[in-house]
């Protein structure tokens, strides 16, 4: 095999080089420092489990998507992690299910799945995220969009926005307008191409009232307004209310904020159940994270009804990075050989990334432009490399 072969990829994977690998791991780093400054502490489940654990309940939409291989210890099929919230739900309901409640646990690690999609053709992902479970209330929904906010304004993500969502409003609706099984499957359908003629076109009360709903996305503040005015079933307008209680709080928290609703998106929602959202920034193509409500099962799963209440988000950190300036050139200084380690460790201390020199140069100053310092150590102080 040619040198040239030996160093191609699988499709969907890729070497990450410097200093792109130092900027994503320092990115990584300040979220999760802005995660356990609200409290959230950190875990670290492994890559492999048990393919009847990972994909066992909710996991099994996630069966598409998922590397298996025979263990060749325990002769039982294991799965490769394809995204990490289940592992969570799993740790907090099993190994820390004794835990005082609300727990709050935080996580970063790379993710691998089978196929990537047009927005991410990476099948290799990394991704950062937060859970909170055993709270039920509105709060709790509205602590987690605002901590994603904050986490990612900080690490200087500009022009955010988030987009809420109801998973469960349309069957609210459907359930209580007694919709046929098969024509709520055509509604879901059309309100998922956001084809507002497909949905007319099933008639009656329900696609009107669908209709209505599908038409109101927009603006947070004007959406609510819209909702309000209609005649919901009383289940629907329960949901309703709450999704308001949530815009309020987060408004509260993070003012600058800019929220829309979308009342029917379902897609991507399917275990979730109740406020959900996606989180978008200006000029990035795809979702820097998305999260929501969703029940943690007793045995870890993720559940639509039954267990914990519980609600989280996840980053996906090849988008988030795409929304960031890109990595900050480091304060490199060459040190000339002989250079005392004292003098080294106290400029590292100052902040300067150092590099020595191995071995005499008969010109230091080329000798450090060649490996990319901005500064050469003279008589003891950092100069400018003009």
């Amino acid at each position: 095999m040619e040198n040239g072969e030996r160093a191609l990829l699988p499709p969907g994977m890729s070497d990450l080089l410097p200093p792109d690998a130092a900027h994503e791991a320092a990115t990584v780093e300040s979220l999760i420092a802005a995660f356990a400054a609200q409290g959230y502490e950190r875990v670290k489940p492994p890559l492999l489990e048990f393919e009847e654990t990972l994909l066992g309940g909710a996991g099994a939409s996630m069966a598409g998507q998922t590397f298996r291989l025979m263990d060749p210890i325990s002769h039982r099929m294991l799965a490769l992690r394809a995204d990490m919230t289940l592992q969570i739900a799993r740790i907090a309901t099993s190994r820390l299910g004794h835990a005082p409640r609300p727990l709050r646990l935080c996580y970063s690690g790379q993710v691998l799945q089978v196929s990537g999609s047009q927005l991410r053709p990476q099948r290799q992902v990394g991704q950062a995220g937060c859970e909170l479970i055993g709270a039920a209330g509105a709060a709790a929904d509205a602590e987690i969009v605002a901590l994603a906010a904050q986490a990612l304004t900080g690490v200087g993500v500009r022009g955010l926005s988030v987009d809420l969502n109801l998973p469960t409003l349309v069957p609210a609706v459907c359930q209580a307008l007694a919709v046929p099984e098969a024509q709520m499957g055509k509604l879901r359908a059309a309100l998922d191409r956001k084809d507002a003629a497909g949905v007319a076109a099933q008639g009656g009360a329900a696609a009107e009232l669908l209709g209505a709903l599908l038409a109101a996305a927009g603006p947070a503040r004007k959406t609510l307004a819209t909702l309000s005015a209609l005649k919901l079933p009383e289940a629907a307008a329960r949901e309703v209310a709450r999704l308001a209680e949530v815009v309020g709080l987060i408004g509260a928290a993070a003012p600058d904020l800019k929220l829309t609703i979308d009342p029917v998106e379902n897609r991507g929602f399917e275990y979730h159940s109740g406020v959900s959202f996606v989180m978008f920034a200006l000029n990035v193509r795809g979702e820097l994270g998305r999260g929501g409500r969703y029940m943690a099962g007793a045995n870890g799963s993720l559940e639509g009804h039954g267990g914990e209440p519980a609600t989280g988000f996840t980053l996906f950190m090849d988008t988030v990075l795409q929304a960031m300036a890109g990595p900050r050139p480091a304060k490199k200084l060459y040190l000339p050989h002989g250079t005392a380690p004292a003098d080294g460790q106290r400029l590292r201390a100052d902040g300067w990334t150092t590099v020595a020199a191995l071995a005499a140069d008969a010109d230091a100053k080329a000798a450090a432009r060649k490996l990319g310092c901005s500064h050469l150590l003279v008589a003891g102080k950092p100069a400018l490399i003009d």
